[in-house]
């Protein structure tokens, strides 16, 4: 198998979707830690490997592959044999990809936007981040009663790409006591097998 390496920030709920389903599928892979602070993800070398100069990018030998979750479907579709990850079939699939939206949409614009104003200090509005946070968690919340996964009857992509910055939303000042079902599947990931977690901070919620 050729050398897998995911070029990551620790801080990164991008990078960190990938990097725990490399570990779910029990792969090794050296972590490159990109210096975002100094602007290393838009220099030329960086820029060779994701134009759009994003983390995370994994290299898999001569393979590059940019965005987090396309890293996810990936590896689904060239490590895991189980076929567990991304269903084949044609409604599963459907759903799959339905969660990945919601991960790279109000994911994106919510949770993990408040989180980049108090772990990174960017000038987002954070009021309306909090506000789309606690519009889809309440969605999530309702959908994960008598669910255990997002998607399908197992865990699947559409699970590892939403937890990143649910799980994280406290450091938002986004708080998750209100959404019992969210907790209890955030619960649920993080008993599953090579389950790594995400460095936390001291912000917001979580601070103290």
């Amino acid at each position: 198998m050729a050398t897998l390496t995911l070029h990551r920030h620790p801080l990164s709920g991008h990078a960190h979707r990938a990097e725990l389903f490399l570990s779910l599928l029990g792969l090794e892979a050296e972590l490159n830690d990109i210096d975002l602070a100094a602007g290393e993800h838009k220099q030329p070398p960086f820029l060779a490997k994701n134009l759009f100069g994003q983390i995370p990018v994994l290299e898999d030998g001569d393979t590059i592959i940019a965005d987090a979750n396309a890293i996810l479907v990936y590896l689904a579709q060239k490590y895991d044999s189980t076929g567990q990850w991304y269903p084949t079939d044609a409604v599963t699939a459907a759903e799959v990809q339905r969660f990945l939206s919601v991960a790279a949409g109000q994911i994106a614009s919510g949770p993990a936007a408040a989180r980049l104003v108090n772990v990174f200090g960017a000038s987002l509005d954070q009021d309306r981040a909090i506000s789309i946070a606690h519009a889809v968690l309440e969605v999530l919340n309702t959908h994960l009663d008598g669910r255990e996964w997002l998607a399908a009857e197992h865990v699947t992509i559409a699970d590892i790409a939403n937890y990143s910055y649910i799980a994280h939303a406290p450091e938002g000042d986004v708080s998750l006591e209100p959404y019992p079902n969210v907790q209890a599947w955030l619960a649920r990931i993080e008993a599953l097998q090579g389950f790594v977690p995400m460095q936390k901070t001291a912000a917001g919620l979580s601070a103290g």
